[in-house]
């Protein structure tokens, strides 16, 4: 009864942060634009941002839920101190780049900076800066790592199991002005985290809890629980590999930076003296991360182009025939009603052929034949509802989206219309 009217008390708290509510707001907008991109390229809606807003919200509070449980047992030491010291760093960071909006380097420049001011003794009634660096020194640097190794550890299992169906392709520039296709993973949960913490006082509990915390928190002054609104997520493009390799590939990586800052944190926690290596983990092996599926995709060749079998598929309009006979992305239309397709008007001739019925030979992603069939009605897509790779014809075509939180408020462009000289090449 204890627990759950700490809980209780952690939940009004977190409710009445404006830190959650950023969390939200920050993903309806990134959601909104991806839906303004695929309108443009595509003129159809892929997604709807209200579900994936919602979706995102309820994955955030079961993995919030259970990275608290997991905490309790941890034994990470935080405060409001902490929360205000997260979220402060890492809006500075944001204004420089988005993809800062990332725990993993809050923590890290925490840390460094605890650990650079170390020398020196902060008084927190001397002045502004000297309550700045009492608070500082106060932070559990070393639990604030593991917390974010545990939410990095989250945010692999969540990557790996809805990473592709939060995909959109895209149509891309090459170096050389030739347009292809891809695909952006992007997916983005508000954490709300209620972690167990030591306190004192008038306000704190000192019923006794039946376990000791892994990291040797002391609560035998006294506990509380305390409202911690976090954010995960992650971003991917790719053009050499269907979203749910991408996804794999992702996950893969995302699990071991998980495993590896973990325990560079507990070693941290142990011997102080291991702070700041623990700290250079977290920033250098994020950036790692980054630069390592940037090198895969520059070294593989691009998969969603046409070649001499016929039209490449880079997504599938859900609801429509083509979902309906199971055609997937990376596969290639090869014969419609039996005439071979190298052009989107080719396909649509082929189609018109028999207004009632269609008949397709695929190449599926094996290389191997499969045939396809199904009656057609009226009202539905005039080409099945297959998104083709693009061809010089495509009018737009996109680019990395908003690199800072300036852009993204302003609303930057969702896509670039291509030039005449650039179509003409």
């Amino acid at each position: 009864m204890e627990v759950l009217k700490e809980l209780g008390r952690a939940a009004v708290q977190l409710f009445s942060q404006p830190f959650y509510y950023i969390s939200v707001l920050f993903i309806i907008l990134q959601y909104m634009r991806q839906i303004r991109v695929e309108r443009q390229l595509f003129a159809v809606k892929l997604h709807n941002w209200l579900g994936l807003v919602g979706r995102a919200m309820l994955w955030g509070a079961a993995i919030g839920a259970a990275v608290s449980i997991v905490g309790a047992f941890i034994g990470v030491s935080l405060t409001t101190d902490a929360v205000l010291w997260l979220w402060a760093i890492a809006a500075l960071l944001m204004i420089a780049r988005i993809r800062y909006l990332c725990f993993a380097y809050s923590a890290g420049v925490i840390a460094l900076l605890q650990w650079a001011t170390g020398w020196a003794v902060w008084d927190s009634s001397s002045g502004f800066v000297g309550a700045l660096g009492a608070s500082l020194a106060e932070i559990d640097a070393a639990g604030l790592l593991v917390l974010v190794a545990l939410l990095h550890l989250a945010e692999a299992v969540l990557v790996r199991w809805q990473g592709h169906r939060l995909a959109t392709p895209l149509f891309l520039e090459s170096k050389r002005g030739k347009l292809l296709g891809g695909y952006l993973l992007q997916g983005f949960w508000p954490v709300p985290l209620l972690m167990l913490v030591p306190a004192a006082g008038s306000g704190a509990s000192t019923t006794a809890l039946p376990w000791t915390p892994l990291l040797g928190a002391d609560l035998s002054q006294g506990w509380t629980i305390v409202a911690l609104p976090m954010i995960i997520g992650f971003t991917e493009m790719t053009r050499s590999m269907l979203p749910e390799q991408k996804a794999r590939y992702a996950a893969s990586g995302l699990l071991a930076y998980s495993v590896v800052l973990a325990a560079a944190a507990v070693l941290a926690w142990w011997l102080p003296a291991l702070l700041p290596l623990a700290a250079l983990v977290a920033l250098v092996l994020h950036e790692a991360l980054i630069w390592r599926s940037r090198r895969q995709e520059e070294a593989a060749l691009p998969l969603f182009v046409h070649d001499s079998r016929g039209l490449r598929i880079l997504g599938i309009v859900p609801g429509t025939p083509a979902a309906d006979m199971g055609l997937a992305a990376g596969e290639v239309v090869h014969k419609v009603n039996g005439i071979r397709v190298r052009t989107k008007e080719e396909l649509y001739d082929a189609l018109v052929q028999n207004p009632a019925f269609c008949k397709l030979e695929v190449f599926n992603f094996a290389g191997e034949i499969k045939f396809a069939q199904r009656a057609r009605f009226a009202g539905e897509h005039h080409q099945l509802g297959v998104i083709l790779a693009p061809d010089d014809q495509a009018n737009f075509y996109t680019e990395a989206g908003p690199t800072s939180l300036l852009q993204l408020l302003r609303g930057s462009r969702a896509s670039n219309r291509r030039g005449t000289d650039t179509a003409a090449r």
